[in-house]
């Protein structure tokens, strides 16, 4: 079978083999004359290894795996309950799976169905996005430093990428940046709380912004973090969905949901948009049954998240402590890491504490070398200070 021969394919020659079904055939032959996304690796302006580069390159055993920002108290057991009862149909597509996830997301934010878009997690549909609004000559308008995924991915198609400096605590500058927006901007994308800085914007300032900005260009909202913040609700954007205004928002069950490896996510739009975006991504079935299911058990188990989320501000303030004890500054976190300055190479401080069992990122941004630590459990983050008071 010739290697050309894609899955799109099969399924269209398939049901014009089992006799055409009128309906089948319609929905195929529309799955097939849509444009396939291109892969297109993520790349980086930071000089260090990304997340994933660094798991790679890890030694198998770690005592204390802090490089991803993942939620190790994570998933919930109604979660895995759901996942081993979803193997029994998992022969099956999830469509039913699917419909169950987004009606639950869409009662609870107020939403209709067709404002919402799975994936899996948010990744494919931030490259959905990148895709979708790039063009020759334009240009994207983010903080720096943040969340590269999105930005990095519209380089290929000669996007130029406008990064406007964090202020002087380290939050997105919105001003500077509505002031960087032209005639050739296709997206501003804002990750709040942002990544790597953990530091979240003004709420009403930010519902401001975009209220104005979006009137001129799409904004896109990456909200992956705002699970730990006090008040979600208060500081989400999906009531700007609801107004109708031309924001995206990208939520993710990666970080407080414990699902980095599940692979869920989604975004609210409006229907149009969704429907532009569809064009560039596999949208729900790229998400297996099992993740639906375990999806559909653990949104909004407040239980379960309330608790993952103090045992992640006690780890950071276990974190917080060891830091001042050893004189270091760092950035206060309003998220599930923290970045404080290093005082050697940070390359060399990151490869040294691998040494030592402890999985870390590097960074460099405002002249200073960092490193990023995620939030584990305290017998990680104690295998943290353990490592970090022999080098620090």
């Amino acid at each position: 079978m010739s290697s050309n021969i894609n899955r799109r394919d099969l399924l269209k020659k398939g049901a014009l083999l089992a006799g055409g079904l009128p309906f089948a055939s319609s929905l195929l032959n529309e799955i097939a004359a849509k444009p396939k996304a291109p892969y297109i690796p993520a790349s980086t302006s930071n000089a260090f290894l990304t997340d994933r580069e660094i798991g790679l390159n890890a030694p198998p055993e770690l005592k204390a795996r802090l490089f991803a920002n993942e939620n190790p108290f994570g998933p919930s057991p109604k979660a895995k309950q759901a996942i081993t009862e979803a193997m029994a149909s998992s022969y099956q597509y999830p469509f039913m799976f699917s419909r169950d996830l987004s009606q639950k997301i869409a009662t609870y934010e107020g939403l209709n169905e067709q404002q919402l878009m799975l994936g899996a997690g948010s990744s494919p549909l931030l490259l959905a996005a990148a895709i979708c609004f790039s063009k020759e000559g334009g240009n994207i308008v983010t903080g720096d430093p943040t969340y590269e995924d999105l930005p990095s991915r519209t380089q290929p198609f000669k996007e130029q990428w406008i990064k406007v400096p964090l202020t002087a605590d380290h939050k997105l500058d919105l001003d500077a940046m509505e002031k960087s927006i032209n005639a050739n901007t296709g997206l501003v994308y804002i990750c709040n709380p942002n990544n790597p800085t953990a530091t979240v914007v003004d709420a009403d300032k930010l519902k401001a912004f975009c209220e104005r900005v979006s009137k001129r260009v799409t904004v896109f909202i990456d909200e992956a973090y705002i699970d730990y913040l006090p008040d979600p609700q208060g500081t989400t954007l999906m009531s700007g969905v609801k107004k109708g205004q031309n924001i995206i928002v990208a939520r993710t069950f990666s970080k407080l949901y414990g699902f980095a490896g599940l692979r869920v996510g989604y975004i609210a739009a409006q229907p149009e948009t969704i429907q532009k975006l569809s064009n560039y991504t596999e949208g729900l079935m790229s998400v297996s049954a099992t993740s639906l299911k375990a999806a559909i058990a653990a949104y909004q188990d407040k239980e379960f998240l309330q608790g993952a989320l103090q045992k992640t501000i006690a780890s950071k303030e276990f974190l917080y402590s060891v830091l001042k004890k050893e004189g270091y500054d760092y950035i206060p976190s309003s998220a599930n890491f923290v970045m404080f300055p290093v005082k050697i190479d940070a390359e060399k401080f990151v490869s040294e504490m691998m040494k030592r069992g402890v999985g870390v990122r590097p960074w460099q941004f405002d002249n200073k070398q960092w490193c990023r630590v995620s939030i584990g459990r305290m017998d990680e983050m104690e295998a943290f200070a353990t490592a970090f008071k022999e080098i620090s």
